[in-house]
């Protein structure tokens, strides 16, 4: 990740300009332990599946990924210039720590791995993907998912 005192200036004057919303609530709520929770991943790293689309410039959707995928299946078509993909290079649990979680599951910790893991294009703008991050909640609250790990890269 860059620092902003190591960007151009004009491109750390336009991140620091950003609008930051306020909130009047919080949308957390209490649920059972970890050890009881089905856990799903959000991942901002602009993933899909090998035979799926990449995503394009300003995507506001995002790709489904199988708790099944093999790693080697998994591709990113993250786009922006300031992105470093050493790391997912070296390791895709940097990006969409799947396998990490599926330990987590079999040493009890979390309750269990849901089926489905996303992915978001993380060089769009936030309040682009609302809609859709409020469509993928009902999903997975309807799949019985009550814990999400975001990954925001």
């Amino acid at each position: 990740m860059t620092r902003l005192d190591r960007l151009p200036s004009n491109e750390r004057a336009h991140l620091l300009a950003l609008p930051c919303p306020d909130y009047d609530e919080t949308a957390l709520v209490k649920g059972p332990g970890l050890n009881e929770r089905k856990v799903a991943l959000i991942s901002t790293a602009g993933l899909q599946r090998r035979n799926d689309r990449p995503f394009g410039v300003g995507a506001d959707d995002y790709r489904i990924i199988g708790s099944d995928t093999p790693p080697s299946e998994i591709v990113m078509s993250h786009i922006s210039t300031n992105y470093d993909r050493t790391g997912y290079q070296q390791d895709i649990n940097v990006v969409f720590p799947l396998q990490r979680l599926k330990e987590l599951a079999k040493a009890g910790e979390i309750g269990s791995v849901a089926q489905y893991h996303y992915s978001f294009m993380g060089a769009t703008d936030p309040t682009a993907m609302e809609k859709r991050a409020r469509e993928l909640a009902r999903i997975m609250k309807a799949e019985g998912v009550n814990a999400v790990l975001l990954v925001p890269v």
